[in-house]
């Protein structure tokens, strides 16, 4: 399984590896983008400092106002920041605190996605293969998630589900569930090309 950046590793090794994979699951996949990448206004660093306000609005980005407030349950963004935020030791010394973000898969991701190149080729796939995304997912948008399905040529079935009301974090929002179930029949069905 993989999320996001983590859908490029998940895949490429499945696509190198198919006879070590029994299913692959891709939550919010990256593939070519429709516009190129805007190119950095400096230079990238090793990291890029982000802080919880900042966190938060990048979370609710392309979500409409009046959905914001109970797309995320009570308690949840904050005890996912302070998760977050304590596996970083430098975190606390700023004011307020700043976690540093790897600036490595965003160069990756320009350089290859954004670049209109592939990192690597989908139709090497030939597992069973799940493909989900959330229906405001403004980092990777559905037409990402659409191209990629495209690509799956060699699979003996795939399958691409849009979850509605979900952002790039669905996992820990108020559709979680939704999430949840179709991620867990996929990998529990045991006749999937079968009446039950």
């Amino acid at each position: 399984m993989g999320w996001s950046w983590g859908t490029s590793i998940a895949g490429s090794y499945t696509a190198e590896h198919n006879d070590k994979v029994a299913k692959l699951v891709l939550y919010a996949p990256q593939w070519i983008r429709n516009e190129p990448a805007a190119p950095p206004t400096t230079p990238l660093g090793a990291y890029r400092l982000v802080s919880k306000d900042s966190a938060k609005a990048r979370w609710l980005k392309g979500v409409a106002e009046d959905k914001q407030a109970d797309l995320i349950p009570p308690g949840v963004f904050e005890a996912w920041a302070a998760a977050t935020w304590a596996t970083d030791p430098e975190a606390s010394k700023h004011n307020p605190p700043m976690l540093r973000a790897p600036n490595g898969v965003m160069e990756d991701s320009a350089s290859t996605y954004g670049a209109g190149k592939a990192l690597y080729d989908p139709g090497k796939i030939t597992v069973p293969t799940l493909l989900l995304h959330a229906e405001w997912d403004a980092d990777l948008p559905s037409y990402q998630a659409q191209g990629y399905f495209t690509q799956l040529k060699n699979t003996p079935y795939k399958r691409l589900i849009e979850l509605s009301e979900g952002t790039h974090t669905v996992m820990l929002e108020k559709n979680r569930m939704q999430f949840f179930h179709e991620l867990m029949g996929f990998l529990d069905e045991e006749r999937p090309l079968a009446l039950k």
